[in-house]
């Protein structure tokens, strides 16, 4: 499989059309950090063809910073890229694997925007049109891509590691005293809380949330969205009624799977990034 891929990718970068029924999926690495090397999959368009620009969106597994899957979100990747845009799903440092903290998620959150927008020609990518999701921990990790500064030292800083746009589904976004995250912050919770960072110019940004999830109260992703609208920056909130952590994921169902989808294809449409 790691063969095919890399043979794919090839003949993308010296310029052949790949036609298929179903998206190439490319497997690469984008950032070494000690002795981890970490990989995103790359869901490539079907009708795919060299020197175009494609819009991109990246999504960001969940799992508490602890755990998790590039895989998570690979069905949502692969419908995208049958939309007409180019998907990714990175892995990133966690505690389970690692036994490094949120900062860490988060530095490799901002490579990996780093890395699509730095090496975008090669990838087909519209360095304008990236758009970062992600669920639970991997929304507060795209969130704060966008409005904190937590980098890597051995990253290029004049490469902007911002989103164009943001997915957020039941995301972390305020680590407070009294939210999530919090214990594992404690006095640096303002470097790296989405909430308390939000700035003019922030990305726009929809987020889906269940008005029973138990990590992330609807009242905080209201204030949220209050304090993004009074920066000037949009942000849509979308609440479904009776559901809890983790609705949207493909493995609890259709309904709310293929909700959120429509949703987030409309908004999309509306930046641009799907015809």
């Amino acid at each position: 499989m790691m063969k095919k891929s890399i043979y794919i990718f090839i003949i993308m970068l010296f310029g052949a059309v790949i036609v298929s029924a179903q998206p190439s999926v490319v497997e690469i690495t984008y950032k070494t950090t000690d002795a981890t090397q970490l990989k995103m999959k790359i869901y490539y368009p079907a009708d795919y063809k060299k020197g175009a620009k494609y819009p991109a969106i990246i999504f960001f597994f969940g799992g508490g910073w602890a755990e998790g899957t590039m895989d998570q979100f690979k069905n949502q990747a692969l419908f995208f890229a049958s939309k007409g845009m180019i998907a990714i799903t990175p892995d990133y440092r966690v505690k389970s694997r690692q036994g490094t903290t949120p900062f860490e998620s988060v530095k490799d959150g901002r490579s990996a925007i780093r890395y699509l927008r730095g090496h975008s020609a090669a990838l087909g990518i519209d360095p304008d049109k990236i758009a970062a999701a992600g669920g639970s921990a991997g929304g507060h990790i795209a969130a704060a891509a966008d409005l904190t500064q937590i980098d890597e030292a051995t990253d290029d800083l004049h490469i902007n590691a911002r989103p164009d746009l943001l997915a957020l589904f039941n995301p972390v976004l305020n680590n407070g005293p009294g939210n999530y995250g919090y214990d594992l912050f404690k006095d640096r919770f303002r470097e790296i809380s989405p909430f308390h960072n939000i700035k003019k110019g922030a990305a726009p940004a929809i987020i889906f949330l269940g008005t029973r999830d138990k990590l992330v109260p609807v009242a905080i992703a209201k204030q949220y969205q209050q304090k993004m609208q009074e920066v000037g920056s949009r942000c849509d909130l979308l609440l479904y009624e009776g559901q809890g952590h983790g609705f949207f994921n493909y493995n609890r169902g259709s309904k709310y799977y293929n909700e959120t989808l429509e949703q987030l294809t409309r908004f999309l449409k509306e930046f641009g990034y799907i015809k």
